[in-house]
């Protein structure tokens, strides 16, 4: 082949390539505007979507409403119900303070509503007997979302009796043992009434909502570990009962067989 015949192939291959790239350039546009049209159908089944699926829960949170009612009349027939469900839950009791739960002892109903968009928030309403702390008969505490996305909260405010603030608590506190240490408590849960910083992001109101509210009988019924701990010593102590009983037993057998390997040699002795 010529050197001029080689220079010629040569542009002709660049050519086919730069061709083939830029049909795969115009390929990938294509597939792109396409991917983007389908994406843009499926937003808007997830959108209808979310508008049924709202409609659902706006049905079946009226129908609820009856049961919820029934179940707070039920819950009003067992002493302590609220103050131990929320000793009970791990998240909630880590924000409580001794005198916080001597407090929720006369917490005597919880309500959750959901504002009847369901959207556009919820609120959360304690109601308490007459009490040593405060003067309020309910405490609420109301979620809300406007229509531009942006969160807000506000709250009843505590009027407090004198000297029962426990939000201005001291950090003293005396343990279970009786002795007294100096350590950092957790703020008192009654802050959380003051707390509007962060509506958004409310972790304690969307636990009461999402995952004590549904069901609060099961938080009820968490078995006290100090009991289970108190039943598994007094197991363990039965045990080694039964262990010493037999070491006993088996030592007396011991002395028995002795003995009579004593009389023996005494009788042959004596035939002797």
């Amino acid at each position: 082949m010529s050197a001029s015949a080689a220079k010629v192939s040569k542009k002709e291959l660049n050519s086919n390539h730069d061709g083939a790239d830029e049909t795969s350039e115009k390929e990938q546009q294509e597939a792109i505007e396409h991917i983007d049209e389908v994406q843009n159908e499926i937003d808007r089944l997830n959108e209808q979507a979310s508008e049924e699926i709202l409609k659902v829960e706006q049905k079946y949170n009226k129908l609820r409403q009856p049961f919820f009612q029934k179940r707070s009349e039920l819950i009003a027939k067992i002493p302590n119900f609220w103050v131990t469900t929320f000793v009970n839950h791990p998240q909630v009791s880590a924000l409580l303070g001794e005198e916080d739960e001597e407090a929720l002892h006369y917490l005597s109903r919880v309500e959750v509503t959901e504002f009847e968009d369901i959207k556009s928030g919820y609120r959360i309403d304690f109601y308490f007997d007459e009490n040593p702390y405060f003067e309020n008969k309910v405490l609420s505490k109301e979620f809300h979302l406007n229509e531009s996305g942006d969160p807000s909260s506000k709250s009843t405010e505590i009027k407090w009796k004198s000297g029962k603030d426990l939000t201005k608590r001291s950090s003293q506190t005396q343990n279970k043992a009786g002795r007294k240490r100096q350590h950092e408590e957790p703020e008192s849960f009654f802050t959380w009434f003051t707390d509007h910083a962060d509506a958004g992001a409310d972790e304690l109101g969307e636990v009461i909502k999402d995952d004590i509210w549904p069901n609060p009988l099961q938080y009820y019924l968490v078995p006290d570990m100090d009991d289970e701990e108190g039943e598994g010593e007094e197991d363990e102590e039965d045990e080694e009962g039964l262990e010493d009983i037999d070491e006993e037993g088996d030592e007396d057998g011991e002395d028995d067989d002795d003995d009579d390997g004593e009389d023996g040699e005494d009788d042959e002795g004596e035939d002797d």
